[in-house]
């Protein structure tokens, strides 16, 4: 058997090679602008490969716009396509998986959708239109992006950089749009999108099907939504006052908020839907599965009123999604449209809790009783009659409660040279002249407060009227007298300057409601205010003017419709009260009716003894210590 010996020879020879083979190698390798050029060159390539176009396809009123066609079989755009994407590039090798937009429509809503992203990139409310006679779109030019971001194959992918491939159809009179992101003919993620007949609220659907061993369930998948929400009103600070992010929990009795001003962020569990609220308009999601957890967002983009701002709003949640047995599957619904709450209950999923129409008492009133009557009203008359008819009725109804706060004020009137004569006659021992008019006006039953406590009754309903008119989706873009539009303030001059709180405008209707109310608190409490007003106590006639210049300076940006009803209350208030006083009450019976109540015997309830006890009590203190002084 022959020995192996080591070979010099052979070894310096495989050296030699290789030295040759890295020389060349060096020497052959691309400059670093050779690199980016290359690296250009492939991305074009690649971008290319991904923009195509399929034919103009009009379907039941849908259509599928479409640009530019290129060859899709460059090996280096499909490599790179699925270093990148993985098994999701298949979806971009489809013909009609390219740049393009596909339409769906009712009579009352238009929405664009595109096949980058498979998310809607315009919604246009067909029947309603902005303050300046343009259409109302509630997405348009990028304000809105809806993405679904998960891990597959090592990658984390966001929807809303891939191509799906859109069909439309029809179920029965529905127009349906599957928006499909394929990684094989059998193998997608879906978006379906059917929208109904003379509705603003379509279905919409997310599903995934033959990608468990595709999407890594193991990692979070979340479907984030971002929007930012157009100007649509004359008053940008106004519109935006009601402009929220509002969200339901799942079991539909809890509701919460952002914070109208400034930038604010809440993470939230099981919300059922959410609403990216404009005022006026709506753009809403809603879940039958709730999301297990949701990040919202919201910044306030308008920083001066003086700028005629664009946006209002800026929004975002970010939804986590929870996949069952790998796949994806959530039932839900989308709807852009009207803030009307009409609309918001013929779909029973406490959507007028979005509304702001006041808590408790004051939002039941507004629910069950001023919005249905006007409503009905709306039927019969112009919006600015209505106001006027609802006004009135609301003035019959409170008509007793009203009546006895003037008979209070009369009685108190009487009493003055009685009260007058109890101020001369302690005159610097105020303890006692309070005990004193306590005493008689208890005699005499004309007690301050059984003149408060009718005023007080009308709370509830005078709240939640002021809640309901800046909500009443019915005086929006309704004229009456000088006003074009309820909903937004009358403009009868231009200022040529901004006023801080007052605008650069103004307003006829909030000028002559402050001048009602006015001369209203001059016929309640010109007369009697300071002969009620109690020693030691603030002077109250200062609300006499407050009130007025309140309604004044701050109602100049309001709706014209609220400054109308307060007009037309104080008007119908100042005259029932002439009523009243020139025609029902006789001053001097009512004199003579409390001489003879002076002289029976006036049982104290517990609450006046407490008071006369306490008041005794303080006058024995102040004269010990005027005594220890001594």
């Amino acid at each position: 058997m022959e020995e192996k010996k080591f070979d010099l020879n052979t070894l310096i020879g495989f050296l030699l090679i290789g030295g040759i083979l890295l020389w060349m190698l060096y020497q052959n390798q691309p400059t670093p602008e050779e690199i980016e050029a290359e690296k250009a060159k492939t991305e074009q390539v690649v971008e290319e490969s991904t923009t195509s176009d399929i034919q103009n396809t009009p379907v039941f009123e849908s259509s599928i716009t479409t640009e530019n066609t290129v060859n899709t079989s460059d090996s280096l755009a499909i490599s790179e396509l699925q270093n990148r994407l993985g098994s999701f590039a298949y979806s971009s090798t489809l013909p009609s998986a390219k740049e393009g937009t596909t339409i769906v429509e009712n009579d009352v809503l238009q929405l664009t959708v595109s096949n980058k992203g498979g998310f809607i990139v315009e919604a246009k409310l067909k029947d309603q239109t902005q303050y300046r006679g343009e259409p109302v779109y509630l997405i348009k030019d990028g304000n809105n992006d809806f993405n679904l971001q998960f891990s597959a194959e090592n990658r984390l992918l966001n929807t809303r950089d891939l191509f799906f491939e859109p069909r439309i159809s029809k179920n029965g009179e529905n127009q349906v749009l599957s928006m499909k992101l394929k990684t094989s003919e059998s193998a997608y993620i879906e978006y379906r999108y059917e929208l109904k007949p003379g509705e603003y609220m379509l279905d919409f659907n997310l599903r995934t099907q033959g990608l468990d061993g595709v999407i890594d369930a193991s990692q979070p998948m979340y479907l984030d939504w971002n929007y930012k929400g157009y100007r649509q009103a004359k008053s940008i600070s106004y519109e935006n006052r009601y402009t929220r992010l509002t969200y339901e929990f799942e079991n539909g009795d809890d509701h919460s908020k952002l914070s109208p001003t400034g930038e604010d962020e809440e993470t939230e569990v099981d919300v059922t839907w959410l609403n990216f609220r404009q005022h006026f308009f709506s753009s809403m999601i809603l879940t039958d599965t709730a999301f297990k957890e949701v990040k919202f967002t919201s910044e306030d983009l308008v920083k001066d009123e003086e700028v005629d701002t664009l946006f209002t709003k800026k929004y975002g949640a970010r939804m986590l999604l929870e996949p069952k047995g790998g796949a994806l599957a959530y039932d839900m619904n989308m709807y852009y449209g009207p803030t009307d709450y009409q609309i918001f209950k013929t779909y029973d999923r406490n959507l007028d809790e979005a509304m702001p129409l006041g808590w408790g008492l004051f939002g039941f009133l507004n629910k069950y009783l001023i919005i249905p009557v006007f409503s009905l009203l709306s039927d019969w008359f112009p919006a600015g009659i209505a106001i006027i008819v609802l006004t009135i009725l609301f003035k019959l109804l409170l008509s007793p409660v009203q009546y006895k706060q003037y008979v209070s004020q009369a009685k108190l009137k009487v009493l003055k040279p009685e009260l007058d004569e109890i101020k001369k006659k302690y005159e610097g021992n105020n303890m006692k002249i309070q005990q004193e008019t306590l005493k008689l006006q208890n005699i005499a039953g004309a007690s301050p407060l059984k003149g408060c406590l009718p005023a007080l009754l009308q709370i509830p309903v005078f709240y939640a009227l002021f809640t309901f008119f800046p909500t009443a989706f019915d005086l929006r873009q309704k004229s009456f007298l000088w006003a074009d539009d309820l909903a937004s303030y009358d403009v009868v001059a231009e200022l040529p300057f901004h006023i801080p709180f007052y605008g650069d405008h103004v307003s006829l209707f909030p000028i002559l409601a402050s001048i009602a109310i006015f001369v209203y608190m001059m016929m309640s409490m010109g007369s009697t205010m300071q002969q009620q007003q109690q020693p030691g106590m603030p002077n109250m006639k200062f609300l006499m003017y407050l009130s007025p210049l309140f309604m004044l300076v701050f109602f100049n940006n309001y709706a014209s419709g609220l400054s109308v009803y307060y007009l037309t209350s104080n008007l119908i208030t100042i005259g029932i009260m002439v009523v009243i006083k020139n025609f029902i009450i006789d001053e001097d019976k009512i004199h003579a009716k409390i001489q003879v109540n002076k002289k029976k015997p006036k049982k104290q309830n517990r609450f006046q003894r407490k008071m006369a006890e306490m008041m005794e009590q303080a006058e024995a203190q102040k004269k010990a210590q005027q005594k220890n002084k001594k």
